[in-house]
């Protein structure tokens, strides 16, 4: 178990959440809903609900909004929204995993092809990059969780397997099927965990060293994230501090 491994996933930008609080809210909001559907609309007895309810409530989103989530997933008129995957390859050969909850897949086929397409990549069959990602379970919490060593150790007891740490906060990585049961275990030491979740995480990173790459790449996460039926964007990048700070 390693506990200095680095990773990058591309999610949000830094005060995205911020800048377009309202989008962010829609897309917890229908990550709620759904995972209400999927099971009991009891976070204590539905894993998938009590996990989006902790990222919504990261997010500082109302209760009432939260409840009004929970309670769609019971209305008869409410929307039916379909999970569907991309995959594909961004500015630099930079591998891509796009994930959408949509209620109507035509749409959201067309938005995210053309976001792609416009900002230097291009999609692929389904398969086509998630081989090289491992698929595993991902607990995050705040740099004020505790000191690296003190979180890695709590992680080790919970039986995790592996811990990233650093200024932003901790990444705590479990197997998929345990990433439930870990969580709770670590929530005993450390605290309620800002997220909890499945995650791709790459085997290999693509080192983007080109400034336009580099701006590239960020105006096409942009625009995905701008995508309502868009969930989270993941990616095998990696942009050198000294390239980041150019981009525009």
């Amino acid at each position: 178990m390693a506990g200095h491994s680095k990773f990058k996933n591309i999610m949000y930008r830094k005060g995205a959440q911020d800048k377009k609080r309202s989008a962010l809210f829609s897309k917890l909001s229908r990550e709620i809903t759904v995972a209400a559907k999927s099971g009991l609309p009891d976070p204590a007895m539905n894993a998938r609900l009590r996990s989006a309810i902790i990222a919504a409530r990261a997010q500082s989103m109302p209760n009432d909004n939260i409840k009004r989530s929970i309670d769609k997933a019971s209305a008869a008129d409410g929307a039916n929204f379909e999970e569907i995957r991309y995959e594909g390859f961004g500015p630099g050969g930079v591998a891509l995993i796009i994930e959408t909850l949509t209620d109507n897949r035509n749409r959201t086929a067309t938005n995210v092809r053309l976001a792609v397409s416009k900002n230097g990549g291009n999609l692929g069959a389904p398969g086509s990059v998630s081989h090289g990602f491992d698929r595993l379970g991902l607990i995050s919490y705040p740099a004020r969780a505790g000191e690296a060593d003190a979180v890695f150790e709590a992680a080790l007891e919970a039986g995790a397997e592996d811990v990233s740490s650093s200024e932003d906060g901790h990444e705590i990585w479990t197997a998929a099927d345990t990433l439930h049961e870990v969580a709770k275990a670590i929530e005993a030491t450390l605290g309620e965990p800002e997220g909890t979740k499945l995650a791709w995480r790459p085997q290999t990173q693509v080192t983007l060293a080109s400034v336009d790459e580099a701006t590239q790449l960020m105006k096409l996460i942009d625009q995905l994230d701008e995508d309502d039926d868009v969930q989270t964007v993941w990616g095998n990048y990696d942009v050198p501090d000294e390239v980041m700070e150019q981009v525009s």
